[in-house]
């Protein structure tokens, strides 16, 4: 892994020349992407994503935690917030920015004892977990990490929006896997990272994916753009 996304992160949090990252996938166009967005304060965060920092509360896990802005802002409330990421360049990223406690491991490879009351899945949340078959893997994982009453608080979105409609307003989806199995591929200063699976998924799979996993999934609140958060319990 060539790490381009905490790269990008990194140079701009040094001030090392950084440029917008580029993304792209296998049913849309190449997208550029500001790096500073990754940076924003709580101010400027989406509404779902103030949402789910504004539940955050006990000791909290932050999975994915990029630039580390959802930790820093926990952090500075009085929480005990532990940061994860797999990248290597995005965790330096977060020290720098005066994080306390971070983790540069994936999900599934990551071993505690501790428990955790909140474990924060943030802008698109589901996308770790790769694809449908994968979910149970990462949900089960999910569940041995929360406390008794603790609470798994994500967001995806709906993508049926990104396929064309034939005339009579059916949506053209692939009738090969689900809709939301994407494959993403990352650019950063001329380089390319290796392409990934990212799964997006709708509100229905992901509460159909929690039942079977002995899970409860509530929505909590649906965003202007398909996209929507959610709550997971035990």
């Amino acid at each position: 892994m060539l790490d381009l996304f905490g790269k990008a992160l990194l140079d701009y949090q040094t001030n090392n020349t950084p440029e917008s990252i580029i993304t792209e996938t296998n049913i849309s166009e190449e997208d550029e992407m500001e790096v500073s967005y990754l940076f924003r304060p709580f101010e400027e965060m989406p509404k779902l994503e103030q949402k789910a920092l504004k539940l955050s509360k006990g000791k909290v896990l932050d999975v994915g935690c990029g630039a580390g802005s959802h930790s820093l802002y926990l952090q500075e409330k009085g929480l005990e917030v532990k940061s994860l990421d797999i990248s290597k360049n995005a965790i330096e990223t977060c020290r720098l920015r005066g994080l306390e406690d971070t983790i540069n491991e994936s999900l599934i490879d990551f071993h505690t004892e501790d428990k955790f009351d909140t474990i924060l899945l943030l802008m698109n949340g589901t996308g770790i977990f790769g694809t449908l078959k994968e979910t149970s893997k990462y949900l089960q994982k999910l569940k041995n990490l929360l406390s008794e009453n603790g609470q798994i608080i994500i967001d995806s979105s709906d993508i049926i929006y990104m396929f064309d409609q034939d005339e009579d307003g059916a949506y053209e989806i692939p009738a090969n896997g689900y809709y939301g199995e994407l494959i993403f591929t990352i650019h950063y200063k001329g380089e390319t990272e290796e392409s990934f699976p990212w799964l997006y998924m709708d509100y229905n799979t992901l509460q159909n994916a929690c039942h079977a996993n002995g899970l409860i999934c509530e929505l909590i609140e649906e965003g202007a753009h398909f996209d929507y958060l959610a709550r997971i319990t035990k």
